[in-house]
């Protein structure tokens, strides 16, 4: 089963709820590809001996995993670190995350600095590059269990827009209007 992703709507109402423009505008697996956005849809009930997923650590060198909780009861200040999370900004490196339970969104820009929501459930596996503005937001189940991929040490530093400057985001702007080619392979 393919992901969800739609171009969002322009409401301020409840970050956690779907933001479909009416009529939806249904976003490609392609189109998110050419963003840099990559996706993978493996099995979550065996994630510690899943080869496809020991593949994708493998050829893209995420030697680091660790498993977040996020729900009211897990995370102190919950709606302080929804905030934050959701604050659009950047990372110098990319962003990895694979939804084991619950659900959630992701939020990207696109070319044209419109928002494209990105609904992951459980077996979604999203990678963002690296310079990508983007935030993300539980939905209204309120509960997402992640493991979050890393090359080397974790690190987790945003930097809030703007960041026309970061290198990471020139990179990523480069990537963008070059386009040498495709991005690995996902499905």
């Amino acid at each position: 089963m393919a992901i969800e992703a739609w171009f969002m709507d322009e409401s301020k109402e409840d970050q956690r709820l779907p933001h479909r423009r009416n009529p939806n505008e249904p976003v490609s697996l392609e189109h998110l590809a050419e963003l840099g956005v990559l996706y993978w849809h493996l099995n979550p009930k065996d994630y510690e001996n899943d080869e496809e997923l020991k593949k994708i650590r493998e050829a893209r060198g995420y030697n680091y995993m660790d498993l977040l909780d996020l729900c009211p009861e897990k995370v102190d200040n919950y709606e302080e670190k929804l905030r934050n999370f959701y604050t659009e900004h950047i990372h110098a490196d990319e962003e990895i995350r694979y939804c084991l339970e619950g659900s959630g969104y992701f939020d990207v820009r696109d070319k044209d600095d419109r928002w494209i929501r990105i609904w992951i459930k459980g077996g979604d596996l999203i990678i963002l590059p690296a310079g990508i503005y983007h935030r993300f937001t539980l939905d209204t189940s309120n509960y997402v269990k992640l493991m979050r991929l890393f090359l080397g040490e974790p690190v987790w530093t945003a930097y809030n827009r703007p960041q026309e400057d970061h290198p990471a985001r020139k990179e990523y702007i480069k990537s963008l209007t070059e386009k040498v080619g495709v991005p690995l392979a996902a499905h």
